[in-house]
């Protein structure tokens, strides 16, 4: 699960740089479909690997 939200979190990152117009190079650049849908996926990441972290953590 920690693999999987830290690559979603990178895409996600990206889609939404380029989609920002920040990261040029794409045809996603400037489009803002690409901005939300890379949010979108960065909270996804950014709940996996909450949900890895608290699933890996002893428990007293």
């Amino acid at each position: 699960m920690l693999v999987l939200g830290a690559i979603a979190l990178v895409i996600g990152g990206v889609w939404s740089l380029q989609g920002a117009g920040v990261l040029p190079g794409s045809f996603m650049t400037g489009d803002s479909t690409w901005l939300v849908i890379g949010l979108v996926l960065v909270v996804v990441g950014l709940v996996l690997l909450v949900l890895g972290l608290r699933r890996r953590a002893p428990r007293p």
